[in-house]
């Protein structure tokens, strides 16, 4: 739980894109989605880029940012849309909001209100419904530091701001769900490396210029929780690959010594501690103590519940003295074997010489 700032700021002067340039360098629209053409045509890349008249109606320096079409078509970028939309629609569901497109549903900051006070389980002191644009970046700005306030102690690069997310910048509100998914440690797995090909139009001396940048959205999961500390894992992945079974062969023993006594027994380190429910009973085993059948799902049959069962084990794991686990519950259970060996070898290198 947190308590966010309440506090509103002053509007900020709100740009009016129906604002005629001064006389001296007054053009037609149709002029301007020329120049506006124009100006994507002849950049390097390859793919041609729609621009619509309200993407040239620029003041002077002032840039606009749009995904290239090419980008918006990967399959690994629609994944990601998708997982997010979906997340987004789950933790609201209580709300009986739907998202559908994220740039139209949540520019105005009234999903994002509902979604950070579900997630932070806190209320925000701002108006439920507003439909001037001024309210509407008010409501946006008291949003965003609440969130700001949130992240910023853990180190997180914030890539986005007021006008970004009212300016219906995908890339922008991307990074901000990602960034809450992220630190919420929602139950969900977002696809790894994706990228997109952004295309920036800036207005200089009353032309248009263009160039295209490549805006990295995710990298891995470790990356993106924070955990940049390599460890011997990630060397055993990365460069001995060929020792890899041999450690998953002493884990396997390690863990058999000890389920055998309750006539189990591991095979696949991937898949059989997934649900967590080898993990609950091998704390207990390790810990010389019977773990109540009503604390955890002997027989989980969803998501939700195999995370649950992972992330009590983790609690047992707490209570027995070792360090949290630097995977999370929703990587076990998401067959992720880096996750799983590293959290079988805490209990290795502690429980090695128990009996």
């Amino acid at each position: 739980m947190f308590s966010a700032s309440s506090a509103k700021c002053d509007p900020r002067t709100v740009w009016d894109v129906a604002r005629a340039p001064p006389a001296a360098t007054l053009v037609t629209m149709s002029d301007l989605q020329e120049e506006g053409k124009n100006a994507i045509n002849s950049s390097l890349s390859p793919a041609s880029v729609d621009i619509h008249p309200e993407d040239t109606l620029l003041e002077e320096n002032e840039e606009r940012t749009m995904i290239d079409p090419t980008s918006k078509e990967d399959p690994k970028f629609k994944e990601l849309v998708k997982v997010l939309i979906d997340w987004v629609n789950d933790v609201l569901v209580e709300e009986r909001i739907i998202v559908k497109q994220l740039e139209e549903d949540l520019y105005d900051g009234q999903v994002l209100q509902k979604l950070l006070e579900k997630l932070g389980d806190c209320k925000l002191n701002v108006a439920e419904v507003t439909q001037s644009e001024i309210g509407q970046k008010q409501k946006l700005q008291t949003v965003l530091e609440a969130v700001h306030e949130l992240l910023r102690p853990h180190g997180w690069v914030l890539r986005w701001n007021v006008d970004a997310i009212h300016g219906k910048n995908l890339v922008a509100i991307l990074h901000l769900l990602i960034s809450l998914a992220m630190h919420f440690r929602a139950p969900i797995r977002l696809p790894e490396h994706v990228s997109v090909q952004v295309v920036v139009v800036r207005k200089r001396e009353g032309l248009l210029h263009s160039n295209h940048i490549t805006e990295e959205l995710t990298t891995t999961s470790e990356m993106m929780m924070g955990r940049f500390e390599r460890d011997a894992f990630d060397t055993l992945f990365d460069h001995a690959p060929d020792k890899l079974s041999v450690v998953k062969k002493s884990l396997i023993t390690f863990a058999n010594k000890h389920l055998n006594k309750l006539n189990l027994e591991v095979t696949e380190l991937e898949s059989q501690f997934a649900d967590g429910v080898y993990l609950v009973l091998l704390m207990g085993l390790l810990e010389n103590y019977f773990v109540p059948l009503h604390n955890f799902y002997l027989t989980p049959d969803s998501f939700d519940q195999k995370v649950h069962n992972v992330a009590f084990a983790f609690e047992l794991m707490l209570d027995g003295g070792l360090k949290k686990p630097k995977a999370r519950p929703e990587d076990v259970v998401n067959l992720d074997l880096k996750s799983t060996l590293r959290v079988l070898y805490n209990l290795f290198t502690k429980y090695k010489n128990v009996e």
